[in-house]
This record gives structure tokens, sequence and C-alpha cells, in this order.
């Protein structure tokens, strides 16, 4: 439950906060004026303060700083009718996570609030990377016990330690914000903010002005001075997810951040001064896009000072288990139920999976199988039907007559390649058993479009029909397993 604390004098707005917030899962309390919300503070421990700026007594200016003297974590949002005075804007630098213009907008108020409560549980939760599965007081830990994820756990206790630039690399899904937030939490910057920005889910146009601010004026609709988030993370952390995605102009604006430490706001001339320690993370091969003069390759190597290179969950398997113990405790534990066991066979079927979605996916995965098993313990039939489906797979194509398969000759020539192919799939299978390091599923996809990209002549649109894949999904994959530079594609 989210333990919201709103400090204003005016009983309309305290009325319209409790009809909006009137849910179970919501738990509001209000204050009058400044002094009694600080001293409402320590025995509720809220998780969010929403705090108006002008108030009888105490400021909610001086209000802000007192909170931040007894806690430099809380989140506090401010609310003010004044949307272009300068006061707004010294409590966004003294450490506010946003602001609202009164008469507020709901679903604009709902998004922020919803916005500072995952960044205040981003701060509060303490990622371990050495979890102890047998105990129940943890909150958030990576798990494993492989040596992949052992040599994960030294760079992450070697990061801590200093204030380097990091960038952590893998495929989506394993776990990458995870290891971020854990090497925020061990730091000597663990006091003070974390913000977690996804480039690729805020539209190119505005990233910019997110991440740097705006001053009045600099663009239409930019009616008041806005503070972005490197200023709001000053002397804290800030992890940009997927900054592969990010466009020239605001790579040239962070590695200007990584160089000076300053900046200047959208429309601004300004340099700004700040001490943010910045993490990245990306799952696309930056090299290859440093070489196409998609990335700069100044910022590429100014964010892999250290690297991290988070390996995928196929890679994996001896973790399966543990990951699964770990689900199978986290959600008991939310729903204050017994945990579920799982059989053997279930476990089993786990571990023989590709798991192309990751850690994420096997989450997604046990959170189902705990929804849809009958009794406490989790068969194989409780998985979900694509990892059941994968296990019960048969050796040949499924349209390829048994006959065939038998080594039957074909009737007719259009059944003669299903059987070559099956063929072919079992010398690979054989392969992989002499080389551990051969993936077949990536192998085979892999010959595959190279095969219909040569069929034709290298037409991705004639190729993506050929494979039964849209032309979006073919480019993906043709990046992905460096085929066009192999056959120099235009």
């Amino acid at each position: 439950m989210a333990k919201l604390l709103l400090i204003d004098d005016e009983a309309d707005v305290q009325y319209s906060f409790r009809r909006i917030f009137d849910s179970p899962e919501t738990e509001l309390t209000t204050a009058a004026s400044g002094e009694e919300g600080l001293r409402l503070i320590p025995k509720l421990k809220p998780d969010l303060v929403i705090m108006d700026v002008r108030m009888g007594g105490m400021t909610g200016l001086e209000t802000l700083r007192r909170i931040r003297q007894m806690d430099s974590k809380l989140m506090v949002i401010l609310m003010t009718a004044y949307g272009t005075t300068q006061t707004a804007i010294e409590a966004m630098k003294l450490g506010a996570y946003d602001y609202l213009l009164k008469p507020f907008d709901v679903p604009k108020l709902k998004e922020i609030i919803a916005g500072a409560l995952k960044t205040a549980r981003d701060m509060r939760q303490v990622v371990s990377y050495e979890p102890l599965l047998e105990s129940e007081d943890y909150e958030l830990g990576i798990v494993g016990r492989s040596e992949p994820m052992q040599r994960v756990f030294k760079l992450i206790g070697q990061l801590a330690g200093s204030d380097a630039t990091a960038l952590i690399t893998g495929e989506s899904g394993t776990g990458k914000e995870l290891v971020a937030r854990a090497v925020y939490h061990h730091s000597q910057r663990s006091t003070k903010p974390f913000l977690a920005i996804n480039c690729a889910a805020i539209p190119e146009q505005l990233l910019e002005s997110e991440l740097f601010g705006y001053e009045k004026g600099a663009f239409t609709g930019a009616t008041a001075q806005r503070i972005g988030r490197f200023e709001q993370c000053h002397q804290g952390t800030i992890f940009l997810d997927e900054i592969g995605d990010m466009t020239p102009a605001t790579q040239t604006k962070i590695l200007r951040v990584l160089q000076s430490g300053t900046f200047e706001r959208v429309g601004g001339n300004q340099p700004i001064q700040v001490d943010v320690r910045v993490i990245a993370a990306t799952n696309k091969p930056l090299e290859q896009a440093v070489a196409a003069r998609q990335f700069r390759e100044d910022l590429f190597y100014r964010l892999n000072v250290v690297r991290i290179q988070l390996p995928p969950l196929r890679e994996l398997p001896s973790d399966i288990a543990l990951l699964v113990n770990y689900f199978l405790k986290k959600f008991a534990r939310d729903q204050h139920t017994p945990p579920k066991s799982i059989s053997p066979g279930a476990i089993a079927t786990l571990s023989r999976y590709h798991w192309p979605g990751n850690v994420r996916e096997l989450e997604n995965a046990m959170q189902r199988a705990v929804v849809v098993a009958k009794g406490n313990v989790i068969l194989p039939a409780d998985l979900p039907p694509e990892i059941v489906d994968a296990e019960n797979a048969p050796s040949r194509p499924a349209n390829v007559p048994a006959a065939t398969a038998a080594g039957a000759k074909p009737g007719v020539d259009s059944e003669a390649p299903g059987a070559e192919t099956a063929a072919a799939i079992r010398v690979l299978f054989r392969w992989a058993r002499q080389d551990p390091k051969l993936k077949v599923i990536p192998a085979v996809e892999r010959e595959l479009i190279i095969l219909a990209l040569s069929e034709t002549q290298g037409n991705q649109v004639h190729a993506a029909k050929l494979l039964g894949i849209t032309r979006a999904t073919l480019r993906k994959r043709v990046e992905k397993f460096s085929i066009k530079k192999e056959l120099s594609l235009s």
C-alpha cells in the first residue's frame, strides 16, 4: 500500500485528494500546515509528500528544506497556482521530484504520482547481489551461483566502491536495471537520488528536454522554466536505459556532461554545473552502431569505462532452479500465502527451454504457474504452453510425414526438403553436444535468413515473405546477426 501525505491549507484540495485516492491501494493522510506535516513524517513514514508552495505559517520551500534534512530520499511533489514563479523552480532545485499547477489535471496528477512512487521504491528497495534464499527478509535480489553471474557480482562490488561511469549490456530481460540499482544501493551515493530514464520510451523530440530541462519560451507550450532530470539528480545517480536509441544531438549533450559536468537547458545559454554519476544500459551492439556512425565513438568510450555484460538465461541452466525458488518465495510473500513447491519434472522442462525473454520471461512463467496450479506443487502441465510445446516438440518438422522422418522415401519432391531439414538439424544437435558454445536455434535462424536473402538476391521484402515474418523483424535479425555486413546488402 502506498502512503501519501498531503500538506495543504485548503480544505477543497484535501477533499479532492480524498476522492481521487479513495482506494485500498492508497493510504492518504492530510496536514494543514508545514509544521503539522513535519510532525507526521517520522511516525507516518510516507512514500510520497504532495505539498503546496504557498501556505500559512511555514512556507512550502522552508518545509522542503526541513524534509531534506530529515530524509534525503523522501519523494516530494510541489503544487502551485503560480507556475511561472521562481519559487517552484527553487523548490525543484532543492530536490522536489516534480511540481503541479493548480487547478490540476487528474490524469496528469495520477501519472506524476505513479512515477514518483516508482522512483521512491527504486531508491528504498535495496538490491542484493548475493541474496540469501533461505531468508525471507530480502526485497530484491540478483540471483545466481554460476561462474558468469559470479563475475557480474564481482564487477558490481568493484563499481559500487567507485564513481566510475558504467555500461551494462545484455539482451532484453536479463536484469540490467536491477544491476544498475545494485551498484547505486551499495555506492557512496546511496543516500542521494536515483533516477531511471528509459530513452526508448520517450519520444526523441522530448528526451532532451526531459533530461536537461528547458527555459520559458524555448518552444511552443514552454510556458515556464522546467528543471531536467540531470539537475534533479545532482550528487546522485542517473540510469540511462536503452541509450543506443538516443539521437545524435542528445548524445552530444550527454558527452558534455560526462566530460565537464555541465549542460544547458533547451533554449538556454547559461551553463549549469552538476555532479551526477551516469550508469547506462543497452541491448544493442554499440560497437556496431559506432562502426555504422549511428552512435558517437567518443561517447561510447566515455560510457564504457567499466562494462558489465549480462549473460542470457539460456547460458545459465544451473541458475534456473535458484531463480524459480526466488520467484516462488517472492510471489508467496506478496500474496501472503505459503510458497508453492515445484516438481523435478517441471524444473527439468524449464532448464531445457531456450528463454528468448530471459529472466523476465521466467518470472512471468512462474507467476502464471502459481495461478493455474491446482495444488501446492507446480507440475510441467502448469507451465506456459510455449514452454511445454518446446519440450514436447517432435524431432521432425510438423509438415513432414512420419514415414519420411522414419527413413521412407518421400512420395513427392515437395516432401524431400522436409527430410533434408530434419537431417540437417540432427547434425546441428550432434555439433552442439560436442561444442557447448553452439546454440542451435540462433544458428538455424541465422542460416535461414542468409539463405532467404541469397534466394531473393538481397530483396528484404521478398525474403521476409519467404520466411513468414515482417520486414521489420527481418531487419532486426539482419542487424543482430551482422548478416548485412557479410553479404554487403544495401
